[in-house]
């Protein structure tokens, strides 16, 4: 059957469609994320490929998910506030899924901090969140966010952090420079506050997302760094092409806009 070339992500190469599946390559993040996707299956979550297996070739074998998904350049759409809260929704369903889940003992790999980097903030993790909720991993059909695609990421998380990390990609929570032309002019705080409310996201978790994402900004750079140089490949090309000052710029932004944001979450 003939394989067809689907867009790469950031880091993942060589996904390929095969009549109604999606072949992937596999790696240590891979025992996680199958359990957490046969999880999603058994409590009956729509919004998820299906894990089917592995390959010959020992490629994992995903369902297929028909819809309309952003590439690069990004549409004009991801501006669309009804866009945004419908976002909010599938979110907050999986996030809600992924509670009884729980914390498996299932071998990921890991790294130490690289030196330099700023120290991991103490949390409190709630479930194994998606933590990639980039434009380029939700599929539409017409203006509904109907499914979330390219579970790599998925790690301990809470419901600030998942929120967090989408509204990283679609308020955006970036630098004007960084943006798209058509995020470049938007109300950042307006969508923050929309896309909360539709989550559900406490207000304590609205009081500290902007200044922990200020701090993470600063982890982020050295973890980025340390991944460009320890591995290659997406790394190497993303660090290459400026990912660090990107984050730079986005900590820049934060510190005089941010209090903005929050004032906006916290708004009575």
């Amino acid at each position: 059957m003939e394989e067809i070339p689907l867009p790469n992500g950031d880091v993942t190469e060589g996904v390929v469609r095969v009549g109604d599946t999606v072949r992937r390559p596999v790696g240590p993040h891979s025992a996680l994320v199958h359990a957490v996707l046969d999880h999603l299956e058994a409590v009956g979550f729509a919004g998820a490929p299906r894990f089917l297996g592995i390959d010959d070739q020992g490629r994992e074998v995903l369902t297929f998910i028909e819809g309309e998904v952003a590439g690069r350049p990004h549409p004009s759409w991801i501006a669309d506030e009804e866009r945004l809260l419908s976002l909010a929704g599938l979110v907050r369903a999986l996030d809600d899924a992924m509670i009884d889940f729980g914390f498996p003992d299932i071998d990921t790999e890991t790294h130490p901090d690289p030196p330099g980097i700023p120290p991991p903030q103490q949390r409190t993790f709630e479930f194994i969140g998606h933590r990639d909720i980039t434009p380029e991993n939700v599929v539409w059909r017409d203006t509904e966010a109907y499914a979330l695609i390219d579970f790599d990421l998925v790690r301990p998380c809470s419901r600030m952090l998942e929120v967090q990390n989408a509204l990283m990609y679609w308020a955006p929570l970036s630098h004007p420079r960084d943006r798209d032309p058509d995020q470049i002019d938007l109300d950042v705080p307006r969508r923050c506050r929309l896309f909360a409310d539709a989550y559900g996201l406490s207000r304590e978790d609205r009081a500290i997302l902007i200044d922990d994402l200020i701090y993470g900004t600063e982890r982020s750079w050295h973890l980025m760094r340390d991944r460009a140089e320890r591995l290659g490949g997406g790394w190497a090309r993303m660090w290459d092409e400026g990912v660090g000052d990107q984050i730079r710029r986005r900590r820049e932004w934060l510190l005089v806009d941010g209090p903005a944001v929050t004032a906006a979450l916290l708004a009575e």
